[in-house]
């Protein structure tokens, strides 16, 4: 919802026109309000109060006339209600991002505007109604601080931030030259490891700068226009420019006269296109902290998939243009990119126990792996995303002072990733002072309903009270926000986007949000990511296809034996097939795919069902949720009797044979179907669409904008299984009768890809992010320290202390590995295995309970449990396990007596 402060807000539009829109229905509306008070407080989501109209209004062609007037478009823009008797207090959203809050009395059906604030005190009544009332409750209004920023109110300026930003960039720069003073001084302090570039001390004023540039453009334009900068650059040099300019005299020469242009008489296209050459991007951060990290080996472990193939692919095409722009710039700099994760000892098998990896395919990309760490040493195994929380202070401290060893500098950029990623990358930003970016992946709170208002009920399991405030930290603390979709910032007509969900919200008996992030924000930009074209290209390229997977893929799909990496079979094998992928939870929806094939005869009549997801055990899965949703997809198998047509595949961490796999499925004239309840985006869409796989997925989320419905794929709607199973049967039905539709389906797929979802595309825009966002941050300097001390207040008295309530894992840490005290990173020496030792065992899949806590030392936030009862039966164990000396020390001290005693005796 939006903000109370936020100027988009028009309280009184609804309130106005509401009033003359009842009385045109009056009758209905007294029947139709009182069944709404009827059942006392309660919140109403818009399917509820269609049900109330429809059983307070019988007759369906006056429901109807009632439904296509004003009323009617008022209440279909309602997005939920909160009823406080006689009150009921409306949300209406009649546009992305703009929001209209009324009451309505059900006595007399009075109308007043309400305030966002107000409306989540009506929300609150419900929940917890002491708090609503209480004078002292905590308000969050991050909206107070962005008085000088201008503000936008278009939906099309939503996720075009750097447009707007090159826009209000030029206004403050236009007019005297005083104006355009900061620019200088910007260029003055651009070096290299102390090595100045583009100009130094000579030009530090405006004028100087705009004479030497005519000067040097008339010079370079004399030459020939491939002339190395090498050849010219002392006479620069004498004339006062440093290098950075070009690699040639015509990119010199261009760079200069945009320079000039921008000087002169500024517009939003040259100032972009400036800062797309200036040489301010040479060492780049990614943190990821959470799930197992790696580049083999780790894809369907807990809390481990797409975001891992985002972040690979994401390097490699940064470091590709990083290295295009250096050297266009006429620099001799290796670049450097640090994937900063989380290394776990207890690795499974895989390389995420490797403190120092390189990106395979690139030359100057790394992963880094920083441990976490407790009072007693490095944390050994994997932390749920969930209970993370205790863990980043730490860990940031930590991350920080690897980074910059390794870098030996700090860096240009620094980008989070999800909820952990992007806290961890906040704190160390403002720590040192370095433009950051944030990605969200997937917000929490819009994939569970009313998470905030229930926050008490989910937070044992899920710390929600945690996620959600380091999530509006990062937002605020943020200098730009990449998303993949305008689905993601803003949704659709009918559903919020996951960032507009966060403007106003309420958390009872913790804090009230009344502005929390304006999705009209500048800092909002769309960069959609690609696929790897190299691993997902078109199945009709023959000469490429990986013909050496065939024979594992046939296997994999047709062989009629149950084993560890496949379960059921396919018994008639010329069926077309349906084909997902995905991770094993309730969101990613895979048991509900498995569903609606199961009840749809005409769909199991046309085509097989093929999916990829997770373990086969429960007992080999950790994580809660799919552990559940494991034992849904047996239960389903055996209620649908579905053995014979589903092939239930076990998760595939190979990407190359994954690539093929799709394309063998697109070779039977099958289709990729994404079921997601939401997606943020869908990797997997993309992947399918590259290989020319007809793609049915989800209309929730961003893939909803990937896809042309009808023309370059299909949506389908999640919540409804038996309207989608009978899309996807439909187009099979008619790819029989119409024997070119399926490649008619593919070919628009792939130009829909080609046009839109490239990775070069993607690392172009978010290295101009980058760089432009670094100056804008500096022209808004007064601004920025004040919401980061107000941000600093909440992270200290807020996140701190609910980051303190989250348990700490029930392990006994070993001691970190020392390392030299030299600036190259090094493996860890682990330990040598033990014959005959058993091995560690698995993290409890349920939060263990509070152990008593070791003095805590002044960093880090980790769990302080209070109260150590020694009179509590058990307690020697505790105090054993915690306290090994304290045993031992027992133990002598009675040898010592019982040797004393003999000897007396003797």
């Amino acid at each position: 919802m939006a903000s109370s402060s936020a100027p988009v807000i028009k309280q009184q539009d609804i309130a106005d026109t509401m009033p003359d829109a009842l009385k045109q229905s009056r009758y209905h509306m007294k029947r139709c309000f009182a069944r709404f008070v009827g059942s006392g407080r309660r919140l109403m989501k818009y399917r509820h109060i269609m049900e109330e109209i429809e059983k307070s209004i019988e007759d369906k062609a006056e429901r109807s006339r009632v439904m296509d007037g004003l009323l009617g478009y008022i209440l279909n823009t309602t997005q939920e209600a909160a009823v406080v008797p006689p009150y009921v207090a409306f949300a209406v959203r009649p546009s992305p991002g703009l929001w209209e809050f009324v009451k309505v009395s059900a006595d007399d059906l009075g109308v007043d505007g309400i305030t966002s604030a107000e409306y989540l005190k009506f929300k609150e009544t419900i929940f917890d109604e002491n708090w609503a009332t209480d004078e002292n409750t905590l308000e969050i209004d991050f909206g107070a601080f962005d008085y000088s920023t201008p503000h936008l109110t278009l939906n099309s300026s939503i996720g075009n931030g750097l447009n707007y930003v090159s826009k209000f960039m030029t206004s403050k720069l236009s007019g005297s030259s005083e104006n355009a003073k900061p620019l200088v001084e910007y260029l003055l302090a651009m070096n290299h490891q102390g090595e100045s570039l583009m100009i130094n001390e000579m030009l530090n004023t405006v004028s100087k700068l705009q004479t030497a540039l005519i000067v040097a453009e008339v010079f370079v334009s004399s030459l020939p226009k491939d002339t190395p900068y090498q050849s010219f650059e002392q006479r620069l040099k004498d004339w006062g420019f440093e290098k950075g300019w070009g690699d040639s005299a015509e990119r010199v020469k261009d760079t200069m006269r945009t320079l000039s242009e921008v000087l002169q008489a500024p517009d939003p296209m040259k100032m972009e296109l400036l800062f797309s050459r200036l040489p301010n991007m040479f060492n780049i951060v990614v943190f990821s902290p959470h799930g197992y990290f790696g580049q083999a080996d780790v894809l369907g472990l807990p809390d481990t998939g797409g975001q891992v193939v985002y972040i690979l692919d994401q390097v490699k095409a940064l470091e590709e243009e990083l290295l295009h722009r250096i050297k266009q710039q006429g620099l001799i700099v290796k670049p450097q990119i640090l994937v900063v994760t989380r290394l776990i000892p207890d690795a499974r098998g895989t390389k995420c126990d490797q403190e120092i990896e390189p990106v395979l395919n690139t030359k100057h990309s790394h992963i880094l792996r920083v441990p976490f760490r407790t009072e007693n040493g490095v944390l050994r195994q994997w932390v749920s995303r969930f209970d993370i929380y205790p863990y980043l202070e730490r860990y940031a401290q930590d991350a920080s002072a690897k980074i910059l060893a390794h870098m030996e500098c700090k860096p240009d950029l620094i980008i989070g990733n999800y909820t952990d990623g992007n806290m961890v990358a906040s704190l160390m930003a403002s720590k040192l002072g370095v433009t950051q970016g944030t990605i969200a992946h997937a917000l929490e709170k819009t994939k569970y309903e009313d998470s905030d208002v229930k926050w008490k009920e989910l937070d044992g399991k899920y710390h929600f009270s945690c996620q959600f405030t380091a999530d509006m930290f990062a937002m605020n603390a943020t200098d730009f926000i990449i998303t993949s979709t305008f689905q993601e910032i803003a949704g659709s007509k009918d559903r919020p986007g996951q960032y507009e969900n966060h403007a106003a919200f309420t958390m009872p008996g913790l804090c009230r949000v009344v502005s929390g992030i304006n999705v009209f924000d500048t800092k909002f930009n769309i960069a959609a990511p690609g696929a790897d074209q190299s691993v997902y290209f078109p199945y009709m390229e023959k000469q490429k296809r990986l013909t050496s997977f065939h024979p594992a893929i046939e296997e994999l799909l047709y062989s009629k034996e149950d084993n560890k990496e496949h379960l059921g079979y396919l018994s008639d094998r010329k069926k077309p097939i349906i084909f997902s992928m995905a991770r094993l939870d309730t969101v990613k929806n895979i048991t509900g795919l498995t569903e609606w094939y199961g009840k749809n005869k005409r769909l199991r009549s046309l085509v097989n069902l093929v999916v990829v997801a997770g373990f086969f055990d429960p007992s080999k899965s950790k994580d809660r949720e799919e552990i559940a949703e494991i034992k849904k997809m047996h239960s389903l198998i055996e209620k649908y009797q579905l053995k014979g047509q589903l092939r239930w595949i076990a998760a595939q961490n190979d990407r190359n044979r994954n690539g093929e796999l799709y394309r063998c499925i697109a070779d039977t004239k099958g289709a990729f179907v994404q079921p997601a309840l939401y997606e943020a985006f869908g990797l997997t869409v993309i992947e399918a669409m590259n290989c020319g796989l007809p793609t049915f997925a989800t209309n929730q989320g961003g893939p909803a904008e990937i896809i042309f419905d009808g023309v370059s794929g299909f949506h389908i709607d999640p919540n409804n299984g038996d309207e989608s199973s009978n899309k996807i049967a439909d187009f099979f039905e008619k790819c029989k009768t119409d024997s070119e539709y399926w490649n008619k389906i593919s070919t628009a797929g792939l130009q829909r890809i080609y046009e839109c979802y490239t990775w070069k595309i993607y690392a172009t825009k978010v290295l101009n992010m980058g760089s432009t966002y670094g100056f804008w941050r500096q022209l808004n300097k007064d601004q920025k320290n004040a919401k980061n001390r107000y941000l600093q207040l909440f992270y200290n008295l807020q996140f701190r202390k609910l980051a303190k309530g989250v348990p700490i894992l029930n392990e006994e840490p070993r001691e970190e590995p020392q390392q030299p005290a030299a600036t190259a990173i090094t493996k860890p020496q682990q330990p040598a295995p033990t014959e005959g030792v058993k091995p560690r065992p698995s993290a409890p899949t349920t939060a263990p309970k509070p152990q008593p806590a070791a003095r805590r030392p002044q960093s880090g936030v980790q769990r302080v449990n209070e109260g150590l009862d020694q009179k509590q039966p058990g307690l020697p164990t505790r105090i054993r396990a915690f306290c090994p000396w304290l045993w031992w020390f027992f133990i002598i001290n009675i040898s010592l007596f019982l040797i004393w005693y003999l000897l007396m005796k003797l």
